[in-house]
């Protein structure tokens, strides 16, 4: 039963991190990457798509996106969304593609942007914490009702902070690398 209630805390932390590492991948380093874009919501019908189901994504050069849509009637829509988005980036549409040039970072948007990494890995290590906080009264719960022993309660809730203390010092490395990135001039 502790068992069960350790890998299902496993399963939901990983799933946090695993969201946490999607979200930075759309934080913008000095490099084009498709990941910055493809998530995007786009109005096409009346209702939001992701980016990534409209058009496909490339990189011509480092410092460039090329989005070209599926459907033509759905490039005023794409480039609503990318200038309504945080990104500040100016698309370039001529007809049949769109293309965004990304200009090079400067100091003050680095630290900006590494202060967005910081707020996302503490948003990251809270929702992991919020998981152990939900097993542990779990495996209290299993105790009260007499299905485990305060033994197995202990020494349950020893295991899963030990995997809490793991799945934090993953995020921390995981958003490390990313500020690294981001201040790599």
């Amino acid at each position: 039963m502790i068992n069960d209630t350790l890998k299902e805390g496993k399963v939901r932390m990983k799933g946090a991190i695993q969201s946490f590492e999607d979200d930075l991948s759309g934080i913008r380093t000095g490099r084009a990457s498709p990941a910055l874009v493809e998530r995007l919501s786009i109005e096409y019908y009346g209702a939001p798509t992701p980016l990534q189901q409209l058009a496909s994504i490339s990189v011509p050069e480092p410092r460039q996106l090329l989005i070209k849509p599926f459907d033509a009637s759905s490039l005023k829509g794409i480039e609503r969304a990318i200038l309504a988005s945080e990104l500040g980036l100016t698309p370039n549409n001529d007809g049949k593609v769109i293309r965004l040039n990304l200009p090079t970072l400067t100091e003050e948007r680095r630290h900006e942007l590494a202060r967005v990494v910081n707020h996302r890995n503490e948003e990251a290590r809270v929702s992991v914490r919020n998981v152990r906080r939900d097993l542990i009264k779990d495996l209290r719960e299993f105790e009260k009702e007499k299905m485990i022993s305060e033994d197995d309660l202990k020494r349950g809730e020893d295991d899963l902070q030990k995997l809490t203390d793991e799945m934090i010092k993953n995020i921390d490395e995981i958003g490390d690398r990313k500020q690294k990135e981001i201040m790599e001039v």
